[in-house]
């Protein structure tokens, strides 16, 4: 049986990760620092092959996935892009804190979205169609190990509704640069809609 590897990690830190600031589809770059730790990061670790890296639009992923697979083969999907926040755009916590709508989406983000942002359902969905499409691609082009390079909350959403073990979202969490890699094989995908989470990204030396 033929089984396929897709390595999600998580872009490197931005200033607006250092700053605190709840940041989805802001378009912002990253920081000095952060573009340091992933050269840091792959000098130090392993990074998984990769026959093809699928990267989300916005510059921080681009930016990561050309630091980790330079020169690869890579192809942007939308359907990757980052949890669209709302009118929590831009905010810090303290800004936010005595908010009711955040209080609310902290209590229970399933039912309580940001006010003019993106619900779970929608967010869990556009996984779906972009697990679809890479394992699709996977198949039909002969490619057992690929990359994607996209955000946290990307991460937490597609593995708490389409992995084994299943976890919540929070336990999901990747750190910059990290990540998971997922086992997929066609009859777990087409019988149970699910891959398997089997280790972390990067792999030590």
């Amino acid at each position: 049986m033929i089984t396929y590897k897709i390595h999600l990690i998580r872009h490197g830190q931005t200033k607006t990760n250092k700053d605190g600031i709840y940041i989805g589809r802001t378009d912002t770059p990253l920081c000095e620092a952060g573009a340091e730790e992933l050269q840091q990061l792959r000098e130090d670790n392993i990074y998984p092959a990769a026959s093809k890296v699928y990267v989300s639009p916005l510059l921080r992923c681009v930016q990561t996935a050309e630091i980790l697979y330079p020169d690869h083969w890579t192809e942007t999907l939308d359907e990757l892009i980052e949890y669209d926040l709302g009118d929590f755009e831009g905010k810090s916590l303290l800004e936010l804190k005595e908010e009711e709508s955040f209080l609310k989406w902290m209590e229970d983000s399933q039912k309580n979205p940001p006010p003019n942002g993106e619900t779970m359902d929608d967010l869990v969905k556009r996984c779906r169609s972009a697990l679809d499409h890479i394992f699709k691609e996977m198949m039909s082009d002969k490619l057992t190990s690929v990359a994607v390079v996209t955000h946290m909350g990307v991460i937490m959403a597609m593995l708490s509704a389409y992995a084994f073990p299943q976890r919540p979202m929070p336990e999901w969490n990747a750190e910059n640069g990290k990540g998971f890699t997922l086992l997929m094989t066609p009859q777990s995908w087409m019988r149970d809609g699910k891959g398997e989470v089997f280790d972390l990204v990067p792999y030590e030396k």
